[in-house]
């Protein structure tokens, strides 16, 4: 079993309000949910109008599945206009970690 993790630190755009701000996090994180079955969700960032903390994880039985997974996860977040990527840390535990 291999356990991957994506954490996104991110920068909005014209943004004022944490509602403005949800507007656009959500749709983000609702598309990762759906396009590659991953968790994800808001973690970081939360009381902030324009930074937002999506984090999310994956599980797999393969390597090369779930490293392909994650490096679809990064694609779309980073193809986003409307935010800007400020750093994406990866996290990947597989059957050797103890």
């Amino acid at each position: 079993m291999y356990v991957g993790t994506l954490s996104f630190d991110l920068l909005l755009g014209d943004v004022h309000s944490l509602k403005e701000k949800r507007a656009l996090v959500r749709p983000i994180v609702a598309e990762l949910q759906r396009k590659y079955a991953v968790s994800a969700a808001e973690v970081e960032h939360l009381d902030l109008h324009r930074r937002a903390g999506i984090g999310l994880a994956a599980v797999s039985g393969d390597a090369a599945h779930l490293t392909d997974v994650l490096d679809r996860c990064e694609r779309l977040v980073a193809a986003r206009p409307e935010v800007e990527l400020l750093s994406v840390r990866r996290r990947f535990h597989g059957e050797d970690d103890d």
